[in-house]
């Protein structure tokens, strides 16, 4: 055994030539090792996918690369650092593929709402952003999804977190910056729960901040409430009437529109108001003793008073409104049966707050004291207040009037004075005494020391107006009274200094000046000391009609106002009539009409032309010479000046005017003199040649629109030879003398017209006569004038193949002439 175990080693150890492999059935045998490898391998080239609409949003991701689906999944999560990246890509993607937004609005706004109640604040935070941002700019308006979000707004409203609560009312604030129709439709619930926040929470002043977005939204809904339109309320009498299109008057100052909303039960919310009202009276009370312990008036603190007396005003505003649109619950609400009016007076009791701090601290409570103000301007039908309150409030009316708000002091607080000018009228109507005289020398004061451009001033003019003819103003038929008749005359004799320093430079301001001066006019009493004033101004007034510049452009409404005014004082007797037409006659020739080439004019349309203002300021001069007496005598008054001013050769539009002028005056035959006839015979000629050549002279089948312009300025002349003949005459021999050969075409042109028009191709058959004297001076420079070349020859000898056409028409037309006469 021992042998046999090691001859098997032996043999184990041996060399072996070559290894045979075993080989199952089936299985396929590998290359060689020197085989060569043809295998080719690649790697795939992926290319995006352009396509549009859907296709392209399911390819679109953000930065990280998240679509759409997974980032409004991510909204969801519970980690509250991917919901806040999910929102932050969401506004990635969407500022890249925006056209995704608009595919997806329903469903994003869906998922995006369940995040307005979110326990994280970043969350919250981002959110606002991006619906501020992105969503809320590129959706259109959309009721349904409006709906959607209101609910659940109210229900981050009813969160028991108070920081939830505060970010709900700030994103409601934000959807009705974007979707006003919020508000009206959800009014109530809004309402309701703007007061229980309110009422809630007392207030501290390092609560201000938190709750700055609360009552920056509700004056923001407020504001939406509809108010009473302010407007002064003026006598109407009649004008004399001006035919022609008038440009409507527009008004002197007013308050900014409020935009009315349309609530499906107004009686609804004038009871959510009336619980609204005391809550916010109540809130400013609170801040009454902290405001009085601090060193200044901070702007937080300021922003937040401001807009509770925002709030409490515009509620007030909406209950004049409802009460004069009949709904007694309104008057109830401010009635001691509503809220309580004592109430009312000890939230005035405050006023005036007393500036003792810096110059910015002063604003800040001048601005409060204002909004005050306004408060007890709006309800004093409602309000009695005491009379040591009455006079703490006029006292701060006066000191308001009476300081300089203009040059060097604070240009803040002119949209205050506005609010205290307006109350004006008013306010002057219902005090007695000693008061009122004080308060129109304060007025008096405000409206001589503001700039003559600013909106002050503007209203001031208003406030004027209505003092003096409103159905309460101081204007009586009978006299003033004496505490009056001071200030009224300082503001009559400042409207033509204002007039004059205004000029045509600010258009509104000079407007409302005309017109109070018109409503002076009209309503001045003869023998009264108001139109012994008004009379007297007329002198100043001098300067500023008769000024005249090249260049600028007077606002149609205000020359129309002019125009209107200064007819007006005619009509009483103030201006003598020779004076009145002489304005006129300036008025027509020295209206500067641009641009001057007729033919570019209309080429280039009327955008940049003025000849439409011109058209209708002709009609209106048409107008009041009409009403100025008997045509025969107006005629005879203006015809020497008239013809004065044509012999000067004005631009032709102005030379057109005049000749308008005397057709619409004359008669039939003529009433003009025989040396006005003389006078046009010599002007009438060049006129027609150069209206013909400034058109591109007459083709045998014009554009309409050329056509219809150039007749426009030859139709006058047609009239003019209607009515004499002996100007027809003379006209056409004084083209026959002004025959050169660069005329030539152009009095061809002016003869064809004559020609196609019916009425004057039968007139001008009775002054063959003179026809052929143009002919026969034309004829005669083509063989007396050696020096013209072939093609000039060749242009007369056309031009006597027209002439010749139309002297056998009218050969023609006095043959049928003839035959019309005989029995």
């Amino acid at each position: 055994m021992a042998k046999t175990k090691a001859s098997s080693k032996k043999q184990q150890k041996r060399g072996v030539d070559f290894k045979k492999i075993k080989r199952k059935l089936g299985r396929k045998l590998p290359p060689p090792k020197n085989a060569t490898n043809t295998e080719i391998k690649s790697k795939a080239i992926i290319i995006p996918e352009q396509s549009v609409a859907s296709d392209k949003m399911s390819l679109a991701v953000s930065k990280k690369g998240l679509t759409l689906k997974e980032l409004l999944q991510r909204t969801s999560h519970r980690n509250a650092k991917v919901r806040k990246d999910a929102l932050m890509g969401m506004k990635d993607l969407f500022l890249m593929y925006p056209e995704g937004l608009k595919l997806n609005t329903h469903e994003v706004i869906q998922k995006l709402c369940g995040r307005f109640g979110d326990e994280d604040k970043m969350v919250r935070e981002t959110l606002y952003q991006l619906l501020k941002s992105v969503i809320f700019p590129t959706c259109n308006e959309d009721m349904p999804f409006i709906y959607l979000m209101m609910g659940y707004i109210f229900v981050a409203m009813a969160n028991l977190a108070i920081e939830v609560r505060l970010m709900a009312f700030k994103f409601f604030d934000l959807i009705v910056q974007h979707y006003p129709a919020a508000f009206s439709l959800h009014g109530e619930k809004v309402l309701q729960n703007y007061a229980d926040i309110l009422r809630k929470n007392q207030f501290c002043l390092e609560d201000k901040g938190r709750l700055k977005n609360v009552l920056a939204g509700l004056l923001r809904c407020l504001s939406l409430l509809p108010s009473k339109k302010v407007e002064v309320d003026t006598f109407k009498k009649d004008l004399p009437k001006i035919n022609c299109k008038e440009v409507p008057r527009r008004a002197l100052h007013a308050y900014e529109p409020t935009r009315p909303t349309d609530y499906a039960d107004v009686s609804v919310i004038i009871s959510k108001l009336k619980d609204l009202f005391p809550v916010l009276v109540n809130c400013f009370q609170d801040l009454i003793p902290l405001i009085h312990s601090t060193p200044q008036l901070d702007a937080q603190t300021f922003d937040f008073l401001h807009n509770i007396l925002q709030s409490i005003n515009l509620i007030g505003r909406f209950f004049v409104y409802a009460t004069d649109k009949g709904y007694s619950e309104s008057y109830a609400s401010m009635s001691d049966q509503g809220i309580s009016s004592v109430l009312l007076k000890k939230f005035l009791g405050v006023f005036p707050f007393n500036a003792v701090h810096s110059e910015k601290d002063d604003d800040r409570y001048f601005s409060l004291n204002v909004v005050i103000a306004e408060i007890f301007l709006h309800l004093d039908e409602w309000i009695r207040p005491p009379a040591e309150l009455l006079e703490k409030f006029l006292a701060f009316m006066e000191h308001a009037l009476l300081e300089k708000i203009h040059g060097e002091t604070r240009s803040g607080r002119e949209k205050q004075m506005l609010t205290l000018v307006h109350f004006m009228p008013k306010l002057v109507a219902q005090v007695i005494g000693d008061w009122k005289s004080r308060l129109l020398q304060a007025f008096t004061k405000t409206f001589l020391d503001c700039k003559p451009e600013s909106s002050v001033k503007l209203a001031c003019l208003a406030a004027i107006e209505e003092m003096l003819f409103s159905r309460k103003g101081m204007w009586q038929p009978d006299g003033y009274d004496p505490e009056v008749v001071g200030p009224l005359i300082t503001w009559i004799r400042e409207l033509p200094v204002l007039l004059i320093l205004l000029g045509d430079r600010h258009p509104s301001s000079s407007e409302a000046v005309l017109h109070l001066l018109l409503d002076l006019g009209r309503f001045a009493s003869p023998g009264s000391f108001l139109a012994k004033e008004y009379d007297e101004v007329q002198k100043s007034l001098q300067e500023f009609y008769c000024t005249y510049e090249e260049g600028p452009d007077l606002d149609e409404y205000v020359l129309f106002l002019i125009i209107e005014h200064l007819h007006s004082i005619f009509r009483r007797g103030k201006i003598e009539i020779q004076d009145h037409l002489s304005f006129f006659v300036t008025l027509v020739t020295r209206f500067n009409v641009f641009p001057e080439n007729i033919r570019s004019a209309i080429e280039e349309g009327t955008k940049f032309s003025n000849r439409e203002t011109f058209k209708k300021l002709i009609g209106v001069v048409f107008s009041c010479l009409e009403q100025t007496g008997d045509a025969s005598l107006v005629l005879f008054l203006l015809e020497r000046e008239i013809l004065k001013q044509i012999l000067l050769k004005p631009p032709l539009d102005n030379a057109c005017a005049m000749l308008r002028i005397l057709v619409r005056l004359d008669s039939k035959p003529t009433r003009l003199s025989e040396q006005s006839i003389i006078n046009l015979s010599n002007f009438i000629p060049g006129y027609l040649i150069d209206v013909v050549h400034c058109m591109g002279g007459f083709d045998a089948e014009p554009k309409e629109a050329h056509f219809r312009t150039l007749m426009d300025y030859i139709v006058p002349c047609f009239y003019m030879f209607e009515s004499s003949r002996k100007l027809l005459n003379l006209v056409l021999n004084g083209m026959g003398s002004m025959i050169i050969e660069s005329r030539i075409n152009d009095i061809v042109s002016v003869l064809m017209l004559m020609h196609k028009d019916d009425k004057m191709n039968r007139i001008i058959s009775s002054s063959r006569a003179e026809f052929d004297h143009v002919s026969q001076s034309i004829r005669s420079l083509k063989l007396e004038d050696s020096s013209l070349t072939v093609g000039e020859r060749r242009r007369i000898q056309y031009a006597l193949e027209q002439l010749k056409t139309v002297r056998s028409s009218l050969d023609q037309e006095m043959q049928r002439a003839k035959q019309d006469m005989l029995p």
